[in-house]
């Protein structure tokens, strides 16, 4: 449809399967299978429910007449209670204890954490993909002497597999920030208006056991393992605060390393994949421009952003419930999931076929080395005899006027300049096999061994997302 707007979102970023989880068709059936799972399991603790009835709600938790509910809604003004009553339309024998004893929120919060579980999970496979691929890129590259940077400005050399590190570091810290989450993930069950579960003490004749075992039997239907202990009408609104604090964990760190990704490009020492036909600008041909990455932070930003909609919801829940969060929700958690998609996927992307411009990094390690190798050559000259404080002043000089010459375009002259230097005893020669990259990268090849070691069991433990919705 190109007359009506569209999300980003969905017509250009998500996945397949996060468009189907949280799509229309997810969420009501889901809404059909809780209401099939109360009928169930009330019937199973004693009340006037019959087998006929369950199985005749059971045939009918896909077929849903979305006209009959927008009708009612438009009437009732009570999205939950039209779908109540299409669902009853479609299964009438069982219209009457559709619902029973139940209130909204046990149909659209546990719908809502069984789709956020979901999501979690599926994404939680696809950091994983990522963190295999930077592995991959940090074992081949794990000694690769490269430009090392603080404050952006040249400092000691690292390794290529070094910085591929940290950028994994980073993510693997999110994927416990994800575990975390779901790990805190509860159903809320079937609880009542403001969470006194006072309708099923009437139903249950005030056996407060059947209570708890309904519960417990409605969790292990949709795969969890535990209720909120307390709770009003909703559940806990700092649970979304803490998913989407995860998502915004993970938003910051692929921002983080896409942005290295540009600084790199820029000096053409990594290059995110660029396709055969494709166009970097309308006017410029010769452009390569970073777009992926361009795209992963444009896109980690208002994941970032949108991640503050669930404290600030979380914060002004008045008592039992109040609705002014229910809008908020609608769009700011799937939307949020979606996004968290968008970026991972473009991240594989990029990981998968980032290309390593070893001359040109090889080129400026040259570039840079004699003003690395200065303390080096320092010692060695030392060793032969040379008094430290004045060694270091004739380093301090000949690296200013070196550097000088340098911001002229010309070529670093550092190390004529100190063999021309009589207090410095060192040729130039001599100071030349002093310069091996591979002496100047500390511990960055097994520091990145150790590390991906660390990190076998939970790359080997990587989930294959088959993207089956679990409801």
């Amino acid at each position: 449809m190109t007359d009506k707007y569209e999300s980003p979102l969905a017509s250009r970023y998500a996945s397949d399967y996060m468009l189907r989880l949280f799509s229309s068709d997810t969420r009501f059936q889901t809404w059909r299978k809780l209401w099939c799972a109360l009928a169930k399991e009330e019937m199973a603790l004693g009340l006037p429910i019959t087998e006929d009835q369950v199985r005749e709600l059971e045939a009918h938790i896909t077929d849903i007449d979305y006209e009959t509910v927008r009708a009612r809604e438009k009437e009732v003004r009570h999205d939950v209670m039209a779908h109540v009553y299409a669902f009853g339309k479609a299964a009438p024998s069982a219209a009457g204890i559709i619902h029973l004893g139940a209130t909204s929120c046990y149909v659209t919060d546990n719908a809502d954490l069984i789709l956020y579980r979901d999501a979690l999970r599926y994404l939680r496979g696809e950091l994983q993909k990522l963190l295999a691929n930077l592995a991959a890129f940090a074992e081949k590259y794990k000694a690769t002497p490269t430009l090392g940077y603080t404050h952006y400005q040249p400092a000691q050399l690292v390794t290529v597999g070094k910085r591929a590190a940290l950028w994994m570091q980073d993510l693997v810290s999110d994927l416990h920030e994800i575990d975390f989450a779901m790990e805190n993930i509860k159903f809320l069950g079937s609880r009542g208006t403001t969470g006194t579960e006072a309708s099923f003490l009437e139903l249950f004749d005030g056996d407060e056991g059947k209570i708890d075992e309904m519960n417990r039997r409605l969790a292990a239907d949709f795969g969890f393992e535990r209720c909120f202990d307390v709770c009003g009408q909703t559940y806990p609104r700092k649970t979304d605060s803490r998913i989407l604090n995860a998502l915004s964990s993970l938003a910051q760190s692929l921002y983080r390393m896409a942005n290295d990704i540009r600084l790199l490009q820029h000096d053409r020492q990594l290059e995110e994949p660029f396709e055969t036909s494709q166009i970097g600008s309308s006017a410029m041909a010769y452009k390569r421009n970073p777009m992926r990455c361009e795209r992963i932070c444009s896109l980690a930003r208002y994941l970032m952003a949108d991640a503050l909609n669930a404290p600030m919801t979380a914060a002004v829940q008045w008592m039992e419930r109040t609705l002014d969060d229910s809008a908020n929700r609608r769009i700011s958690l799937p939307e949020g999931f979606l996004c968290a998609d968008a970026i991972l996927r473009l991240a594989q992307n990029v990981t998968a076929g980032l290309r390593v411009n070893e001359k040109i990094i090889a080129r400026t390690v040259r570039e840079y080395l004699p003003f690395i190798a200065t303390e080096n050559l320092l010692m060695e000259a030392v060793k032969r005899g040379g008094d430290r404080q004045e060694l270091h002043e004739v380093i301090r000089k000949c690296s200013m006027e070196a550097t000088a010459r340098m911001k002229e375009g010309e070529s670093c002259d550092l190390l004529e300049r100190l063999a021309a230097e009589e207090k410095f005893g060192l040729s130039a020669k001599e100071m030349e096999e002093l310069l091996d990259p591979q002496k100047y990268i500390g511990r960055c090849d097994t520091q990145v061994t150790a590390y991906l070691e660390k990190l076998e069991p939970l790359l080997a433990d990587m989930e294959i997302n088959t993207a089956e919705i679990s409801v």
